[in-house]
């Protein structure tokens, strides 16, 4: 795909020159607009700001494909000042402009005013017939302005670049062109870690996600865990920068990293991490899932509300994680101890913003799990419910799983250094969590990659109700894994909002996730890391769970 971004940044560069070369032709005459200058403090070009610097994306072979940078429009504008005659121009004007003559006489005639915006990214034939007229005080010009090639791609992450009503000039917002404006406008150019082949197939496979589902929005991430760059991050509803305008504010937000949701039972990889790296725990320890705890007069079941069959009084903690039990999650956080476990999950970050460079990050919610807190609240969190994360928080702590313990600063900017934050568990720890997890998706069969070791865990939860506590009869499906595991090259999360309470991840987010998993390891050429006989070879119906 690598040769598809080649041919348009190279029709892109020919489109933007011939525009330019054309403009460049246009006899500007720009007497006028030098005596209005001089006249005036904020004549027309002290509005016009120095080209904002270009953003750019890398693939895998350190190509760089532009996804925002400046492109020169003719605008015409006026200098009220300047014009001798406010009716008499507004009248040989406003066929021209299309604009009515009464509001060009009144734009024409304001005193002291040095500047007045007529059209922007006006017709160039139009913008001619001005420059043909020369006429005092009225003017075609260049003036730069940031397009977006690739449309909607990275919208959440790029954000957009918007008049700024302080200095009549432009300023970025949201995403990166909001986090770095100071450094892009002044012209310098920023190159970002996302890769847009893997950008582009994962909003592609989202998308559809949403579509099929009828789900109200979702989200992907794709990250290097042994580094923290961020390869891919979107989300839909996205919008066009191009033309933000057209869309509600909502969607210029970036749900990835400036919301939180309770995950489920990817929870439940942390949970176990916590329980053996205190020695409370191991893979193998055993429990008796009756299907059921009663806690503060609560009845909480697994999600299909029956034991584990198979399983019965003999389960291991690999078989929870494995069938999602979450009883078996409870008992593990019981078995830890809850405020060992609380501190396990401040080491994984889950209350702690990351440090991503992007603005608006939001901190997970651990607040319910106090001293005081009844004993139902730590046995929910076990699994996922009652607690918040943002998909970065938790896309960075199981990172730090598959990257040997180590939790890693995610990052955007090239130009940044992998950061390590500090060491949560012991490489041992994550060696038998991560195997834990290959275990689950070779028994369901779903998530796994022919040739290849891929750890993984579901996550459906309830959706909490915003009006009035309690959860409502929705859910949210998400899927995190990483891979292969006796190497990882890439972790992804994908999330799907709002859907059924009948929906069951392994139906919806999972194939999701082995069409993009499946998809990058042969964009990458990653070679096989096992054979078939490391497969467990079948999922029992109630053990494959959520």
């Amino acid at each position: 795909m690598a040769y598809r971004f080649s041919i348009i940044a190279g029709l892109l560069f020919f489109g933007f020159s011939f525009l330019a070369f054309h403009l460049y032709q246009l006899q500007l005459v720009k007497g006028g607009y030098y005596l209005a200058k001089a006249d005036s403090e904020t004549a027309a070009s002290e509005s016009t700001a120095a080209n904002r610097g270009a953003i750019y994306f890398t693939d895998n072979n350190g190509n760089t494909l532009p996804a925002a940078l400046d492109q020169e429009f003719p605008i015409i504008y006026a200098v009220p000042t300047a014009i001798k005659d406010p009716e008499q121009a507004a009248q040989t004007f406003a066929p021209i402009l299309d604009m009515p003559v009464s509001t060009l006489a009144k734009t024409f005639g304001k005193p002291g005013d040095s500047y007045e915006l007529l059209v922007n990214k006006a017709d160039p034939s139009v913008a001619e017939q001005v420059s043909d007229l020369n006429v005092p005080g009225i003017y075609a010009d260049f003036e730069a302005e940031s397009v977006y090639p690739l449309s909607t791609v990275a919208s959440q992450v790029l954000g957009y670049v918007g008049p700024n009503a302080t200095n009549n000039g432009q300023s970025g917002y949201y995403g990166i062109e909001g986090y770095y404006n100071s450094y892009l406008a002044a012209g310098n150019d920023l190159t970002l870690t996302i890769d847009p082949n893997i950008q582009i197939e994962a909003e592609k496979i989202l998308d559809n996600l949403v579509t099929t589902n009828d789900a109200t929005g979702g989200s992907v991430i794709v990250e290097d865990p042994t580094t923290g760059k961020i390869l891919a991050m979107g989300a839909d509803p996205s919008f066009d920068p191009n033309n933000y305008g057209a869309s509600p504010i909502a969607n210029f937000l970036n749900p990835n990293v400036q919301s939180v949701y309770e995950p489920g039972s990817i929870m439940k990889l942390l949970t176990m991490a916590a329980g053996i790296d205190s020695g409370k725990i191991t893979p193998d320890t055993t429990y008796d899932d009756k299907g059921y705890v009663e806690v503060n007069g609560a009845h909480i079941t697994n999600y299909n509300l029956t034991t584990h069959g198979p399983y019965g009084p003999n389960t291991t903690m690999t078989q929870v994680i494995e069938g999602s039990i979450n009883t078996g999650a409870i008992w593990a956080e019981n078995a830890t101890g809850n405020q060992i476990y609380l501190s396990y999950l401040k080491k994984f970050g889950l209350d702690q913003k990351t440090g991503i460079d992007l603005p608006g990050e939001v901190a997970g919610n651990l607040s319910q799990l106090t001293p005081k807190a009844p004993q139902i609240d730590w046995d929910t969190a076990a699994y996922g419910q009652g607690v918040a994360v943002s998909p970065i928080e938790l896309v960075s702590a199981v990172a730090a799983i598959a990257n040997g313990g180590v939790l890693m600063r995610p990052y955007l900017n090239a130009a940044l250094q992998p950061q390590e934050i500090r060491r949560v568990i012991s490489t041992s720890t994550a060696a038998q969590v991560t195997q834990m997890a290959v275990d689950a998706v070779d028994l369901a069969q779903v998530a796994n990659t022919n040739g290849y070791s891929m750890a993984g865990k579901t996550g459906s939860a309830y959706i909490p109700n915003p009006n009035g506590g309690g959860y409502l009869n929705e859910l949210t499906d998400s899927y995190i894994g990483f891979g292969p595991t006796s190497d990882p090259k890439f972790i992804a999360f994908i999330r799907l909002n709002t859907i059924p309470v009948t929906s069951l991840a392994a139906e919806t987010v999972v194939p999701a996730w082995q069409q993009l998993a499946q998809w990058i390891i042969n964009y990458y050429n990653i070679p096989p890391d096992r054979t078939t006989a490391d497969v467990i070879p079948n999922c029992h119906d109630l053990i494959c769970g959520q």
